[in-house]
């Protein structure tokens, strides 16, 4: 019989709500009866390998709840992939020892696709090995591309983010380009799913509006096309914006900005599609150019987030614990959207089998025909998820956040040498 204890983990690139999920799983577990505490990962899944827990009854209320406002991921997170039990049994086994030394019968793990396939694989190797762990995958990514979820939490806050940069930036280059910048190239997040550079056309209020090119990685780029569209709207417009995914390709599906490393994940790492862009413009059509990456920006900027992101950051935590409590497992929390007038959202469930590994990429009903920008579908889609503030606490003009103490648990087991 597995223990009541939790162990809930961060995994991935983390987001200005991630700590949201984090504090609606805390705080919901307080107040369930069959809860016991919760113990969290330092660094994510390496915290269960390397038994070193945090044990978060030791935190006061109010820095739990601070959790709700603070961004970036308050435990640690960490890139790190597990290998199927048949590759490598010794990191199963050792989870396992772990949570059975520490009285741990659940299992929140809160990520992207690589997390809920982490999960996935955790749950199928408990219950053979006779020590059941309940394990529920709680969705993350600024990314927005698990599948079988309307949205997921991180998404919104990016999305408003980006918007917010394009309008400003869109005003800031629109100034100045009678004598100086005529284009302008924001890179944002986005390997596969062209989600957060589509999000910037919510800057727009009319047709002349910035961004005049989204680049999505669903579109196959084409350089001659590029170019000509550029240098059309420089002649109507006097200037150019252009949002463009890092995850830009060709039609042969060649990375545009692909360096020739990978990550832990294995996936090839990306960076610098905005300056490529902008070499090509000054070198064929001899535009004084200006460009940025977001980068960290746009997933740790929790002074702009979005009410109904942190909202539902919040609710999936929460509904993770309920889930495990009513004795479900082996599922994400999915976020819900209802149908009819208004924007109405609610959790769900689903099987952690068919979201593992799984993309979702932009819908073709969501992008342009000439492939450049949103259509009123994707917009509509996309508005209701940046709707509202939520500011933290400021102190002399500066965000307060909340730095937890993270006491570690005192260990039980000898050192992990499987690695």
């Amino acid at each position: 019989m597995a223990g009541s204890n939790i162990f809930y983990a961060q995994s991935g690139g983390v987001t200005a709500v991630i700590n949201a999920s984090a504090c609606g799983v805390i705080e919901t577990a307080r107040e369930t009866p069959k809860m016991g505490k919760v113990f969290v990962g330092k660094n994510g899944i390496l915290g269960a390998l390397n038994e070193e827990l945090i044990d978060t009854s030791l935190e006061p209320k109010r820095n739990i709840s601070g959790l709700r406002h603070t961004p970036s991921g308050a435990f640690g997170s960490c890139r790190f992939k597990l290998k199927s039990p048949e590759e490598n049994p010794r990191e199963y086994q050792r989870i396992l020892e772990v949570f059975k030394a520490h009285g741990i019968g659940y299992f929140f793990y809160n990520g992207g696709g690589d997390s809920q396939d982490t999960a996935n694989k955790v749950a199928a190797y408990s219950t053979r090995m006779g020590y059941p762990v309940q394990c529920i995958g709680i969705p993350k990514t600024v990314d927005n591309d698990l599948p079988f979820t309307d949205t997921c939490p991180g998404f919104g806050s990016v999305a408003k983010y980006v918007a917010i940069s394009t309008l400003e930036a869109g005003l800031d280059v629109a100034s100045m380009a009678a004598s100086s910048t005529k284009v302008f190239v924001l890179e944002v997040m986005g390997r596969h799913a062209g989600w957060i550079a589509a999000a910037s056309a919510l800057a727009a209020t009319q047709k002349s509006d910035p961004p005049h090119l989204v680049i999505l990685p669903e579109v196959p780029f084409d350089q001659t096309r590029f170019l000509k569209r550029v240098a059309a709207t420089v002649a109507r417009e006097d200037y150019c914006v252009i949002v463009a995914s890092e995850g830009a390709q060709t039609a042969d599906g060649r990375f545009l900005a692909e360096s020739g490393g990978v990550d832990a994940f294995g996936h090839a790492q990306l960076g610098g599609v905005a300056p490529m862009l902008v070499d090509l413009i000054k070198n064929q059509l001899g535009f004084k150019c200006h460009w940025a990456v977001s980068d960290y920006l746009q997933r740790a900027a929790r002074h702009v987030a979005s009410k109904v992101d942190v909202d539902q950051a919040y609710a999936v935590g929460a509904s993770a614990v309920r889930l495990a409590a009513s004795g479900k497992s082996g599922v994400m929390v999915t976020l819900e959207r209802s149908q009819g007038r208004g924007y109405r959202w609610r959790t769900g469930s689903v099987a952690l089998s068919k979201v593992a590994n799984v993309e979702k990429k932009m819908p073709k009903k969501f992008i342009t025909r000439d492939g450049w920008g949103i259509t009123e579908a994707g917009l509509a889609y996309l508005r209701p998820l940046v709707r509202g503030e939520d500011y933290p606490p400021y102190d002399q003009g500066i965000p307060r956040y909340v730095r937890l103490k993270n006491n570690l648990c005192p260990k039980k087991l000898p050192p992990f040498e499987g690695k």
